[in-house]
């Protein structure tokens, strides 16, 4: 897969391992905050609907780039990310299938041709359903303060994959995920801030 298309794809990804987390109520669990508790919970919702504000730094351009829409997920392998501004964009994993809509065109992939990517999106799957041990197969994860502030950190294990990405930061209150930031290996970034919305 080539560079350009990582810089579209994986941010999307990377939004959606946690989308159905996004503004369930606290779950009332006592004792301390952990990473089980929290892959619990996001195991939990069978959909999610929620806006997204993205930023991202190119090192190739002179300023960020703001975009922002909304984005979707219905279990058990339904994943749709909708940029509305600054230009319209569409991307949609289904399954094996992976559609980007740009404009008046469309790029399909299919992820069996893409070992790489689909190890990834194998790993969201893993989140989504609340297996641990499957993001665990890809990332060193380590999660800090409590159910009413925490970060969760997620450092790729494979060469391949530290090409990349060389570190994900996911912070939330309770069950409620409020910013997703990637940092990649060529030095890009992103940060996306996420807010529930009602079902459509």
């Amino acid at each position: 897969m080539t560079p350009r298309i990582h810089r579209f794809v994986l941010p999307m990804l990377l939004m959606f391992a946690l989308l159905p987390g996004v503004g369930l109520a606290a779950t009332g669990q006592t004792g301390a905050w952990d990473i089980d508790q929290l892959m619990h919970s996001l195991a939990q919702t069978r959909s999610g609907h929620a806006s997204f504000v993205e930023t991202k730094s190119i090192a190739m351009l002179d300023q960020p780039v703001v975009s922002s829409g909304e984005l979707f997920y219905t279990a058990p392998d339904k994943l749709e990310k909708r940029t509305i501004k600054p230009k319209p964009e569409t991307m949609v994993v289904d399954g094996d299938n992976l559609l980007i809509t740009r404009k008046q065109q469309k790029y399909r992939l299919q992820l069996q041709d893409y070992p790489e990517l689909a190890a990834f999106i194998d790993s969201v799957r893993g989140t989504l359903a609340g297996d641990r041990k499957a993001l665990e197969r890809t990332y060193q994860l380590s999660l800090t303060g409590t159910a009413q502030g925490w970060t969760l950190q997620l450092v790729p294990l494979s060469t391949k994959m530290k090409q990349v990405v060389s570190n994900i930061s996911i912070a939330g209150v309770n069950d409620d995920v409020r910013s997703i930031a990637i940092t990649q290996a060529d030095g890009d970034s992103s940060e996306m801030r996420i807010e529930r919305l009602a079902a459509p």
